[in-house]
């Protein structure tokens, strides 16, 4: 592990413009530098390079970030690669943090264990190539299946000799123990001794998304496989290697993946190899187990895009079918294509031409709620089975994180099975509800459908009640929102806001986030006084972080809300500066939006966006605050307002909703009542 020091020093030696001019040719452009952007189909330069800020930024595809980020985005690389790159680069030597004998010995057992993958990777594939029986017989199978030699050699293709303890002996002639050859599952020991587990197999190396060799596949070839209950044996589970955490074929596959910002996901290893010999290199495969959170989390490092591409018979409309829900709620874009019957990837692939298959897939692919109303709803007219496939059409929509999108959906939906939509959105609220109950309490974000949102007065008391929500560190001067700590004067900065009106959800949302970037480690509340006589100073994340969990309110993405804990969690360390933590943090997702928020417009040649006056930043996240409360607010109203329009509503239900209404509706306008007095309208 890189220690701190070393990594501060490699942060601070590393410069932009040194780095990004690897990869892109620059132009001096002012102060700046400006390029052709490496990450889409540039013509004209929309790349930024500020040597000022050290970072880089597109401001068509928004890619970019520091130099670290730049790498990791460019080349595919962890952060710990991207460090070891550039201290390469700036020839700074690694020092390494010093680890406990418990975790030397770990790091040792699994630097082994990969050591010990690569050696057998690379001995099955000589075996392939220079053996005689890896000549006759396991190269003839991938010749059999049209594998190309280059194909054979970007996954290292390779094979296992026959005899049962072939790699075991030659491995431990080699000087490599016994002991790691089990562990990672290339030799099983039992009571009769030890012995090769993949003997007589075609092998299909498993890499990581860095390139380290994880497991194996080992596929029994054609003339053994009749009565062989596993055509296929792969690697257990060890220290490197969990199967819900990896996809074959990731690592050749992940450039392509960013390029066409598109994932097709298959079956199988064959059905991967046979795609890229067609020149669609952006493919990887589960075999055959269902997507779990993990892989979905890898895939969309890439892209938000996938195209689930599976045979047509009933087991590929399985497949196509499994995960699906966890796709669409992690936010990720599903379409579906099913070949013909009897076709899977690797034999569509092996009958057309690259240009065939590319306009086969452009042409057939549709979108996952499309392909699901196709296979279920309009396959039957029985009343029952009808009800339960559109409520399984409805609870997938459901899932989706993007209210736009879900609305969408719904009103495609209705079209296509002709039925009323407000029956539909009234079944989606139910879903919607139901969903948010199944997550963890006070998970309430903004903009969200009315039912994710409270509407209990206690939780937005009027500034005369003192706030309310619990714990105000203030309760004197409440604020409006509870718990918040808004001062009765709305801030001492004094002077009003440059906001026009009451701001849409997102945008206050990346307001907040700028300003949690650009200066969240800042001091805007000083020595206010506590309920236990104390005090206590707040910086503008602490202040966002506090105001908003008093009533368990949450920002709208996993990612903003993360950057905002963070800086609220760091803020009162020593040496603490958002912009630089940020900026470069480990995460490519948390630099690259950090970037995108702290970047200059100005600087770089785009439209001037002015910087609070110190005297005013209290008031600006005030303000912003407030702003974000009263958008969840008034959400809730509109939503209140459609369910009392809805022909389906009953006389109960009317009654419960308008009482909801009114006391929603005066929260509302007693905060755009404190809005309009503090911003420009």
């Amino acid at each position: 592990m890189i220690d701190r020091a070393t990594v501060d020093k490699i942060l601070d030696a590393a410069r932009i413009v040194d780095v990004v001019g690897e990869f892109v040719t620059l132009r001096k452009s002012g102060v700046n530098y400006k390029g052709l952007c490496p990450f889409h189909d540039d013509r004209n330069p929309s790349f930024m390079v500020s040597p000022a800020k050290n970072i880089c930024h597109c401001f068509v595809c928004g890619k970019g970030g520091t130099p670290a980020g730049f790498l990791m985005e460019h080349e595919q690389i962890t952060y710990p690669e991207a460090l070891r790159w550039l201290a390469r680069k700036y020839n700074i030597e690694i020092v390494e943090k010093e680890l406990t004998d418990e975790e030397r010995q770990a790091q040792s057992e699994r630097d082994s264990m990969f050591i010990v993958n690569e050696w057998a990777k690379d001995w099955f594939h000589q075996i392939l190539k220079n053996d005689p029986d890896g000549i006759a017989i396991g190269k003839q199978y991938f010749r059999s299946r049209g594998i190309r030699d280059d194909i054979i050699e970007r996954f290292q293709l390779g094979y296992a000799p026959q005899r049962r303890d072939a790699l075991c002996t030659e491995a431990t002639s080699k000087g490599y123990q016994k002991e790691f050859l089990v562990k990672t599952g290339l030799c099983i020991e039992n009571e009769r001794g030890i012995y090769d587990r993949y003997s007589g197999r075609a092998i299909f190396p498993w890499l990581n998304v860095s390139g380290k060799v994880v497991a194996f596949g080992g596929r029994v070839l054609d003339s053994r496989t009749k009565g062989v209950a596993q055509k296929y044996v792969n690697s257990p589970d060890s220290d490197i290697y969990h199967k819900e955490r990896e996809l074959y074929g990731i690592y050749q596959a992940k450039k392509a993946i960013v390029k066409e910002d598109r994932v097709f996901m298959v079956e199988g290893y064959t059905d991967v190899i046979a795609m890229h010999q067609a020149g669609i290199e952006n493919v990887v495969a589960n075999s055959g187990t269902a997507l779990s959170i993990h892989q979905i989390h890898l895939l969309h490092r890439f892209t938000s895009n996938i195209t689930l591409l599976y045979d047509g018979d009933e087991a590929g409309i399985h497949a196509a079918m499994r995960g699906t829900d966890m796709l669409l709620a992690e936010g990720m874009n599903i379409k579906v294509l099913l070949l013909p019957d009897g076709d899977d990837p690797d034999s569509f692939a092996r009958k057309h031409s690259s240009e065939e298959l590319k306009k086969f897939i452009d042409e057939n692919q549709t979108d996952f709620i499309t392909f699901k109303t196709r296979l279920t709803v309009q396959n039957t007219d029985d009343p029952v089975k009808r009800s339960e496939a559109i409520g399984g059409i409805v609870q997938s929509i459901s899932v989706i994180p993007d209210q736009i999108l879900r609305s969408t959906y719904i009103t495609d939906l209705a079209r296509r099975i002709g039925m009323k939509e407000q029956t539909l959105i009234a079944e989606l609220n139910k879903k919607v509800g139901n969903n948010q109950q199944a997550q963890q309490p006070h998970h309430h974000t903004e903009g969200r459908e009315a039912d994710t949102l409270a509407a209990d007065k206690s939780i937005y008391s009027p500034p005369s009640q003192g706030g309310a929500g619990g714990g105000s560190l203030l309760p004197s001067q409440g604020g409006a929102g509870g718990g918040s700590l808004l001062p009765s004067q709305g801030g001492a900065g004094g002077g009003s806001v440059g906001l026009v009106g009451p701001v849409a959800g997102s945008t206050i949302e990346l307001l907040l986030l700028r300003e949690i970037v650009r200066h969240g480690e800042e001091i805007i509340f000083d020595n206010v006084e506590t309920d236990d006589g104390g005090t206590i100073s707040l910086s503008v994340a602490q202040y966002i972080d506090y105001d908003l969990s008093q009533d368990g309110l949450q920002l709208s993405q996993p990612l903003y809300q993360q950057i905002l804990s963070e800086a609220a969690a760091h803020s009162g360390e020593p040496g603490f500066k958002a912009e630089t933590y940020f900026c470069s943090h480990p995460d490519p997702q948390v630099s690259q939006l950090a970037t995108k928020l702290d970047i200059d417009r100005h600087q770089l040649g785009g439209r001037f966006v002015p910087k609070p006056q110190e005297d005013g930043l209290q008031q600006l996240i005030v303000n912003l605050v407030m702003t974000f409360r009263f958008n969840i607010v008034s959400a809730r109203v509109k939503e209140l307002e459609r369910q009392m329009r809805s022909p389906d509503t009953s006389i109960e239900q009317q009654i419960q909703l308008l009482k909801e209404h009114k006391e929603t509706k005066e929260i509302r306008d007693m905060l755009a009542n404190r809005l309009g007095r503090e911003l420009i309208v």
